[in-house]
């Protein structure tokens, strides 16, 4: 497979993407089999493993973050518009062709109404209304296109680390009362429907991004530092994994999922939290020069790919096994092995035939010059 040979070794970045491709479509899962009002104990069941896995925008995000300033020392606006060239190509086409899918071919799947005109169909197709994910490709969006500020901040912070501590407790502080006020007023608040939109704004992920940037531009202490308190990481993040778990069930039966957003002020812990231990795990396989790393760069090469169609695959998915009534042990397994392997395929699939479409476009055009 393209970009497995020996010099594609993942970064964090890349374990970050893995770990949240690949929860993310477990949380899509989860949500089409909870639709069927499955017996309470199941029910529970479904939802420790959706707030286990409600770390996956967060994640994305800062490895997004991390990867890009790591692979682009020192960049500013002059960067700016052979960056956005690429990403063009590579996150928005994509992001296009999907939406234009999902709107067309699955409209039943669209969220907060539906679109009646050409207008509600704009509206639709911008919002990340169009499917139950897209919401989240609408925010990452926004991160690539104010990209250059976090170079800015990159060559600000320039691996001092009381700028980035300091910068970084500053956008904590932001994001506790960003979060706090989306719990008071939109989280079962009296704004719920007219402030949807909140939960798809860069802000309410602000301090992941800058996590990211400040890891790398402090990445040898703070990678020690990671290592060499694994253990403590692993309490904290059972602590708050219980604590998040324990209050999403305090709403009682039926569970619903909506009452396990990612925009409480004691998500922004468990996420991060989460991330410290992914790119704790991250830096000892690379420490052992394991021999997964180039497969860990592919699935992150990918990612974004795949999480855009996993939707499409996983409805037709559920379609063919529902009437099977297949027990929930393993119904699950079932659902969620083919929607990531359909997802990832059908992304590798798309870009060979995308590539051997550019390399005969291109033999035509020497022929015609010639």
């Amino acid at each position: 497979m393209e970009h497995l040979g020996s010099n594609s070794n993942a970064d964090i970045g890349d374990f970050e993407k893995m770990f949240a491709v690949t929860t993310v479509m477990l949380q899509s899962v989860i949500t089409f089999l909870m639709q069927g009002q499955p017996p309470i104990g199941q029910q529970f069941f479904l939802g420790g493993f959706y707030e286990l896995a409600k770390f996956s925008a967060s994640a994305f995000i800062f490895g997004i973050l991390f990867s890009t300033i790591r692979t682009h020392p020192g960049a500013g606006w002059h960067d700016y518009p052979h960056f956005i060239h690429n990403r063009w190509h590579v996150l928005f086409v994509p992001s296009i062709l999907w939406t234009t899918v999902y709107l067309l071919f699955l409209p039943q799947l669209q969220q907060h109404g539906h679109y009646h005109n050409l207008a509600s169909f704009c509206w639709q197709f911008i919002s990340g209304n169009a499917a139950p994910h897209l919401w989240y490709n609408v925010m990452m969006l926004q991160f690539i296109i104010i990209m250059p500020l976090f170079w800015l901040l990159a060559r600000w912070i320039d691996r001092r680390p009381r700028r980035a501590v300091g910068i970084f407790i500053l956008v904590l502080i932001f994001e506790l009362s960003w979060h706090l006020t989306y719990a008071l007023r939109v989280f079962h608040g009296p704004e719920a429907q007219r402030w949807y939109l909140l939960d798809r704004v860069f802000p309410s992920f602000l301090v992941f991004a800058t996590a990211g940037t400040v890891l790398w531009q402090c990445y040898p202490r703070l990678a020690a530092f990671l290592k060499q308190h694994w253990l403590s990481q692993v309490v904290i993040w059972l602590a708050l994994f219980y604590y998040v778990t324990l209050n999403f069930f305090s709403y009682g039966i039926p569970v619903r999922l909506t009452n396990a957003p990612y925009y409480l002020p004691s998500m922004i812990f468990y996420n991060l939290a989460t991330i410290g231990l992914i790119a704790t795990f991250a830096l000892y396989m690379q420490k052992d020069r394991n021999q997964w790393l180039p497969l860990v760069h592919w699935v992150a090469l990918y990612a974004h790919r795949a999480y855009l169609s996993h939707v499409f695959w996983l409805y037709w998915c559920w379609k063919l096994l529902k009437p099977l009534c297949l027990p929930l042990m393993i119904g699950f397994p079932l659902l969620f092995l083919l929607t990531v392997v359909l997802s990832f395929l059908s992304a590798f699939s798309f870009h060979l035939i995308w590539v051997k479409f550019k390399d005969l476009l291109g033999i035509h055009r020497q022929l015609t010059n010639g």
